[in-house]
């Protein structure tokens, strides 16, 4: 069932302010925090100015990969409710988390049925589970079928090339939050009408009886 969305790789105030404002706000709103390859980066300076705007019903989510103790000591004051980890063990995750006190998005990027042999490990530091592509900074796809029966002990997100205007009913069975970036995009900046066309078909797929 799906219960909200995330809107990822926000760097700019006119868009944040947009989904804050917003009738039906995505749940999480994600900040590329440590990963320059991504033309969504957001260095600290930056960041710190950004994060000055309240979320009011949003969460703020830290998008990491691989973090660094100076990237985590460097963000650990600013409002993040999350930290959405890449390529961390289950052995780093529990030390990020039980010193910096924050809930968990543990992101797996997925291409074949074997990048999904190791989720379970992770069950004991997770608050959310994400499944992505290997895009990184690319907008990819992968297989959702790969999803279909996982059977999880907490709440799932998906990410990989959704598109704003795609069938949600496709994604019902298969998660609690859909996760976009670039699907919310024209021409790399995000598009504020892509923006709300989404927005509102999730706050109508929520509301399905």
């Amino acid at each position: 069932m799906i219960k909200g969305c995330k809107i990822c790789g926000i760097s700019d105030p006119n868009t944040l302010n947009f989904l804050i404002n917003h009738p039906h706000p995505p749940r999480f709103i994600g900040f590329i925090c440590n990963y320059p390859k991504s033309s969504r980066y957001v260095e600290y300076e930056n960041l710190k100015k950004l994060l000055n705007i309240n979320p009011k019903k949003s969460y703020y989510v830290a998008v990491l990969v691989k973090p660094n103790s100076e990237i985590l000591e460097k963000i650990q004051k600013l409002p993040f409710d999350y930290y959405q980890l890449y390529d961390c063990s289950p052995e780093e995750i529990k030390e990020i988390k039980q010193k910096y006190q924050k809930k968990i998005i543990t992101a797996f990027t997925i291409k074949s049925e074997s990048d999904l042999t190791n989720y379970k490990l992770y069950s004991d530091v997770t608050d959310i589970y994400l499944f992505d592509s290997k895009g990184y900074e690319k907008s990819q796809s992968f297989d959702h079928e790969l999803i279909k029966n996982i059977k999880l002990n907490k709440e799932l997100m998906i990410a990989g090339n959704i598109q704003y205007n795609d069938d949600l009913e496709n994604y019902k069975n298969l998660a609690n939050f859909i996760d976009l970036s670039g699907g919310v995009e024209t021409s790399g900046l995000k598009d504020l009408s892509k923006i709300e066309f989404f927005l509102k078909k999730v706050n109508e797929i929520k509301n399905e009886a």
